[in-house]
């Protein structure tokens, strides 16, 4: 039983780490959250979007033979995997959009 959940967990953070291959190119964001919002992000939402993730994840692969016949298997794999891991992964931490926030460019003087 826990060999079988440990499986799946690692098939699970493998599809993710695939799915966010090119983390580099996401688009830059303009926020300035404060600290609160920083803070109620890092405890109470960030652990709810990673639950859906693995949840969204697991329902993806329960369902993907159905998807597959359906041909809307990558629909449901952007829609139950790819969008809870980017608002859990790829996001500034108390931002409300997913993305990176852009860092500032230093201009040097001659």
């Amino acid at each position: 039983m826990i060999r079988n959940i440990s499986r799946t967990l690692v098939a699970t953070v493998a599809v993710c780490l695939l799915a966010f291959s090119s983390v580099g190119h996401a688009r830059s964001i303009d926020e300035s959250p404060s600290a609160l919002a920083m803070a109620g992000d890092a405890v109470f939402v960030r652990p709810v979007l990673l639950a859906t993730t693995i949840v969204g994840s697991a329902v993806y692969l329960v369902s993907l033979p159905f998807s597959l016949l359906g041909g809307n298997a990558e629909e449901a794999g952007d829609v139950l995997v790819v969008g809870p891991a980017k608002a859990t992964f790829v996001r500034c931490l108390g931002c409300t959009s997913s993305g990176r926030k852009a860092e500032p460019v230093e201009q040097t003087g001659n």
